[in-house]
This record gives structure tokens, C-alpha cells and sequence, in this order.
């Protein structure tokens, strides 16, 4: 009888999203499908210019890749409950930070077997950083402008 509530507790676990093991892992302008177990209300974004959310109904919802970096989802139910948390990383296929340090200079990056590609965070050197958010800003910019047109 222990054996077999332990075992239903784990299996509880296993499938509750209130923190999803591992996270999402997203290509930057790829889109996932997400559901909910639970219907939800309201939906936080870490920080909505490396992912977005938009939700289609109470239980389920699109999340966005905006440009490289980490984020995260906090979703609550109707009673302002958590019902799910789980961390985004936008990247090319792998979820690996490098931070290159060049004296008082700082560059982080999003790596995969393959390359790595720029990842502006807050303590980068500006010159980095602006250049990367500038092109982030404007990939932004034309695919507004392209879904617009159509």
C-alpha cells in the first residue's frame, strides 16, 4: 500500500506544469503550442523582448522566440494561484550561455555545437549590447511591418 501511494504521488508530480522540468527551448521566430492543465487568467513574461505569450483560450497558448537569451512564464489561476512556471531559452538549438570576457568588457552569447550567437544582457559592454538589442529592434520592426502587409 506505501509502495503504491508513492508511486501515485510521483506520477502527480511527474504530470503537474506547476514547475515544468527543463523548460521550453525555442529558436528565435519559432512558435510552441502550450497547454495548461488547469485553466489560468493571467500570464506573466520575464522579459517579453526574448519571449512572448499569447494565449488562444483559458488552457492554451502560443509562446513566441523574440531573440536570444533566457526568460520565463509564470501563469495564475482565477484565486491569483501559480499553476506553472517554466524557464524560455531562445536560442539556436541549445540553451548554453558563454560569457566572453575582454578586460572591463563583457559579451554573453547563446551557444549550440555549432555556433554561437549574441545574447545582449544587462553589464555587456555597450557597444555590444546596442548593436545586437538595434538589430534585434529592427528584425522585430519587418516582421510587424510584413505581417501587416498581408
Amino acid at each position: 500500500m506505501r509502495r503504491a501511494i508513492i508511486a501515485a504521488i510521483a506520477m502527480t508530480a511527474a504530470i503537474s506544469p506547476a514547475f515544468a522540468a527543463g523548460g521550453i527551448a525555442l529558436a528565435m521566430d519559432e512558435v510552441r503550442t502550450l497547454t495548461f492543465e488547469k485553466p489560468i487568467t493571467t500570464v506573466y513574461v520575464g522579459n517579453p523582448s526574448i519571449a512572448d505569450i499569447t494565449m488562444i483560450d483559458a488552457r492554451h497558448a502560443f509562446v513566441q522566440g523574440k531573440a536570444y537569451g533566457r526568460t520565463n512564464i509564470v501563469a495564475l489561476n482565477h484565486d491569483g494561484v501559480q499553476v506553472y512556471n517554466a524557464r524560455i531559452d531562445v536560442s539556436q538549438g541549445s540553451n548554453e550561455t558563454l560569457t566572453l570576457n575582454r578586460g572591463v568588457h563583457r559579451v554573453t552569447y547563446n551557444c549550440n555545437a555549432a555556433r554561437c550567437e549574441p545574447a545582449p544582457m544587462p553589464g555587456d559592454a555597450k557597444e555590444a549590447f546596442d548593436a545586437m538589442a538595434g538589430q534585434f529592434a529592427a528584425h522585430a520592426e519587418t516582421a510587424r511591418k510584413a505581417a501587416g502587409s498581408n
